[in-house]
């Protein structure tokens, strides 16, 4: 478990360290220049788990490019990469088509977005999708995952990154305006960020969706030996969820809303089994493969 805790203890520390040093940083930068206070907070915290993760990596002997999961050869890295995401794309629209025929996403306002706005959604969220997989792969399905399989095995490894994976996500997204910043601004924040896991309950249904697609790239990761599907399936799944988060709303005087979170309105029950679905076919598809 020392590698897991080593992981684990360096997200916690990067939060208490963006509180901590949040306000002095506030002070001095907010008069020469107009960033808000959660900003702050956050580029500190992201800086200290860079730094972290660097150390904490060269220490664990998990900074080489095979042990972060780019071991494949640069060619064959991408096509894996490039395939994976159509087929991550391919695989998310038909659940998000299902919740518009059902009724549980509907337009804005019941008007579609027109040519330009879902040029516009499309391009954003593939962006969007292909950063956020580069990101937490390389450090979930990468360095961590690699780090625990040695220590634990590999059954442990895609349990614990999993865990962490969709606890990440509850993180809430905080403002506090310019007037309200005091000394204790920071660990107001960093209360405010964690508010969600007060009520374990309200989030259940949410947490063990990602928890399952967590599972799912885990598994991808043990068979295919390194991230580039992994990478490739995150960044499809995110880049149709945010086209449908921004251009669709969650109906939530439907009698079947239960099947959508609050989280979101798009992961949940609904959403959970057809990650199973999904893990079955995609386990099948890369084991044969990777045989």
């Amino acid at each position: 478990m020392r590698a897991f805790l080593a992981f684990f203890g360096l997200i916690l520390g990067a939060l208490v360290v963006g509180a901590l040093v949040a306000y002095p940083a506030w002070l001095l930068l907010h008069p020469h220049f107009d960033f808000a206070f959660h900003r702050i907070a956050s580029r500190v915290g992201e800086l200290v788990l860079l730094v972290g993760f660097l150390l904490i990596a060269r220490r664990l002997g998990v900074a080489d490019r095979t042990s972060l999961g780019y071991g494949l050869r640069r060619p064959l890295f991408l096509r894996e990469m490039g395939k994976a995401i159509l087929l991550g794309a391919a695989l998310m629209l038909p659940i998000i088509v299902f919740m518009g025929l059902l009724g549980l996403r509907q337009w804005p306002n019941g008007v579609a977005p027109d040519a330009a706005q879902l040029g516009s959604l499309i391009v954003h969220g593939l962006i969007t999708g292909l950063i956020v997989a580069l990101i937490e792969e390389t450090f979930m399905r990468g360095a961590m995952f690699t780090a625990i399989e040695r220590e634990s095995g590999a059954r442990a490894a895609i349990v614990l990154t999993a865990l962490v994976y969709s606890a990440l996500h509850f993180f809430a997204r905080v403002r506090i305006a310019p007037e309200d910043v005091t000394w204790t601004s920071g660990f107001t924040l960093l209360a405010q960020t964690l508010s969600a896991f007060a009520s374990p309950l309200d989030i259940a249904d949410a947490f063990l969706c990602l928890f399952g697609v967590g599972v799912l790239l885990g598994t991808v990761r043990r068979v295919t030996g390194n991230i580039a599907a992994c990478i490739g399936l995150h960044a499809g799944w995110v880049w149709v969820l945010q086209i449908a988060r921004e251009g669709t709303d969650a109906n939530r005087a439907h009698p079947a809303t239960f099947l959508i979170s609050n989280f979101d309105g798009l992961v949940g029950w609904l959403m959970l089994a057809w990650t199973v679905l999904m893990g079955l076919g995609l386990y099948r598809y890369y084991a044969r493969r990777a045989v």
